[in-house]
């Protein structure tokens, strides 16, 4: 029962819903209980051969009546139970949701994909039927057997009454002894399920990957294992689960050996009428389903209780990015400056600072080029100006002004970010190149296209702008995904722009025409590029270069080629490269 007491802040604020549901409920029952007395008057009045007209009249209408009554009462507490349940569901859908989209980049890291999913379908159903089912299955079950036994006493007469439910007490025993046990097992389930969720959605996203490398055989195997544990999981559950019902059916038999024993005694003693015993018979048999329904009741509890927790579990969980209530909601912008003394990863086990004594101060409208070796800490430096983790020492300033003391939606909105590998939606290239704002109109769209050298390919797809781009764009090649991931970029006019290695999949014409037009368009806002081809960097106003997170080279392209330095070592070899390739396809262009 624990799991109503965690839900009374609900119940609570929609207690208006739940009164009236649980007041037309008892109506119900109350309508119930009339017909089984009607019944045994009519079965005495049969036995005694008085049986008129009027009397065949009065208890068929009045239990025609009470029929009816209890349809209508019915009706209504479902009506009114079943919505409070929905609003449940999509109160918690909404908080969970929220919290989501508030979480930093460490839980993402913590959590799979596929065990968020699981919580936000399969748990939050779980949770809603304890406010449906649960709150029926409980006060109807309760409601019935107190209902039924005082009908009993007054029907029939206290002692067959105290003597058909004596057997009722081992019910609760039976329930007390396996509620931890049915509690542990629905606890193992949903994370059997979560397991499950996530091995389905990782196989599904990287099917290409397991196709290619010819891994369907495994990837089948490894998910039929994994489905194969759900199952003896849930196995169990079911075997602690199956236990309820034959108790509940041997408690229910005892009460009706009783009866017709000690019932029948009664009746040859002429201590209560054959009509008193057909009414305690039927109304026995009303407390069949509060039996079983008490087993449904104890299930539902059980998995709602494991599955609220886990819910409460991941809701419980804080961002490490901190936003201040009354934070700067102006747009940021002006210079850059980034002074970051120190930043280790709060998950890297042996605490080795993955940025130092980075010192860089970026003008309004100048350009800022990164380079380095993998892992150097490039990309390490631009989650920081996202704003993706705020544990470093040192401060990051646009504008004068801490990111930090920004509210999230002011900075975020002032920064246009492109990464090598950008998550496409599932609708038209359209609305993928307007997403962060869907008021833009076509022509904007356009204008943003042809900034991204974009355009063109567009109007050569199916449907133009109106082409849908697939799941993860899967219909676009890789650099038709960066430049349309440039264009939406592009469409809003950051203050800031940072391209992370996001002309990596472009040919070199095409990364010149992008790069001299957002040198000519961008005049007076601020860019970043960061990338492992120089050519991508070397009309920057500054590069520098990174170097197990520290910046080991600084200056203009000149300045670095001039140096000798690893910039200017990878400088000559990407020249080299790009002499062999030109001249390897001079020599296939001949040969055609």
């Amino acid at each position: 029962m624990y799991i109503f007491g965690k839900l009374m802040w609900f119940f609570r604020e929609n207690k208006r819903l739940y009164v009236l549901g649980l007041s037309f409920l008892f109506l119900t029952e109350i309508s119930q209980m009339v017909s089984p007395a009607l019944i045994g008057l009519f079965t005495d009045t049969v036995i005694s051969r008085t049986l008129t007209i009027e009397n065949l009249a009065f208890y068929t209408g009045g239990i025609l009546l009470f029929s009816i009554l209890m349809y209508i009462f019915r009706y209504a507490w479902i009506t009114h139970i079943f919505q409070g349940s929905a609003l449940l569901e999509k109160t918690l859908r909404q908080k969970l949701f929220d919290h989501y989209m508030k979480m930093d980049t460490t839980f993402y890291q913590r959590h799979r994909t596929g065990d968020l999913m699981a919580h936000a379908t399969n748990d939050l159903s779980a949770v809603q039927r304890v406010a449906s089912g649960g709150i029926l299955m409980l006060v109807d079950s309760v409601v019935v057997i107190i209902f039924t036994v005082i009908s009993m006493v007054l029907v029939v007469g206290w002692r067959l009454t105290l003597v058909g439910v004596l057997p009722l007490p081992l019910l609760v025993l039976g329930v007390r002894y396996l509620s931890p046990k049915m509690r542990d097992a629905f606890t193992s389930s949903q994370e059997a399920f979560s397991r499950l969720s996530n091995k389905s959605q990782e196989s599904i996203a990287g099917v290409k990957a397991i196709k290619t490398l010819g891994q369907e055989a495994e990837d089948i195997a490894d998910f039929e294992n994994q489905v194969k544990d759900t199952i003896q999981i849930n196995k169990h559950v079911a075997f602690i689960d199956a236990l309820f019902g034959p108790m509940a059916t041997i408690i229910m038999t005892l009460s009706y050996v009783v009866m017709i024993i000690y019932g029948g005694s009664l009746v040859i003693n002429e201590e209560i009428t054959i009509g008193q015993l057909v009414s305690f018979s039927t109304y026995l048999g009303l407390l069949v389903w509060p039996m079983f329904g008490l087993g449904q009741l104890f299930n539902v509890l059980e998995r709602g209780n494991a599955s609220y927790t886990r819910v409460q579990t991941i809701l419980s969980e804080k961002s490490a990015i901190f936003e201040e209530e009354n934070g700067v909601k102006e747009a940021a912008r002006g210079d850059l400056d980034m002074q970051i003394v120190q930043f280790t990863y709060p998950d890297d086990q042996d605490k080795m600072p993955a940025l130092k004594d980075i010192n860089i101060t970026i003008q309004a409208g100048k350009t800022l080029g990164i380079v380095g070796r993998v892992g150097a800490g490039k990309t390490t430096l631009l989650k920081l100006l996202l704003r993706q983790f705020d544990g470093y020492e040192g401060a990051i300033r646009v504008g004068s002004v801490n990111i930090k003391n920004y509210t999230l939606n002011a900075y975020l909105k002032s920064i246009g970010y492109v990464a090598q590998e950008n998550f496409l939606f599932s609708t038209t290239v359209r609305d993928n190149i307007r997403f962060s704002d869907v008021d833009k109109s076509q022509e904007n769209v356009e204008e943003a296209a042809r900034k991204a050298s974009f355009h063109e390919d567009i109007l050569s797809l199916p449907e133009g702008y109106d082409t849908e781009v697939g799941e993860h764009g899967v219909s676009l090649s890789g650099g038709q995904k960066q430049r349309l991931a440039i264009a939406r970029a592009l469409i809003t006019n950051p203050e800031i722009l940072i391209l992370d290695d996001a002309l990596s999949a472009v040919d070199a014409l095409t990364e010149k025409q992008i790069l001299n037009t957002l040198r000519s368009e961008r005049q007076e806002k601020t860019t970043i590029i960061a990338a492992h081809r120089i050519s991508s960097v070397m009309n920057a106003d500054e590069i520098i270069v990174l170097e197990h997170g520290k910046i080991t080279e600084r200056g203009s392209h000149a300045d670095l080629v001039a140096l000798n330095g690893w910039y200017a070592e990878m400088y000559q070899q990407q020249q080299l490269v790009t002499k062999i390739e030109d001249k390897l396809n001079g020599e296939a262009v001949g040969d055609v």
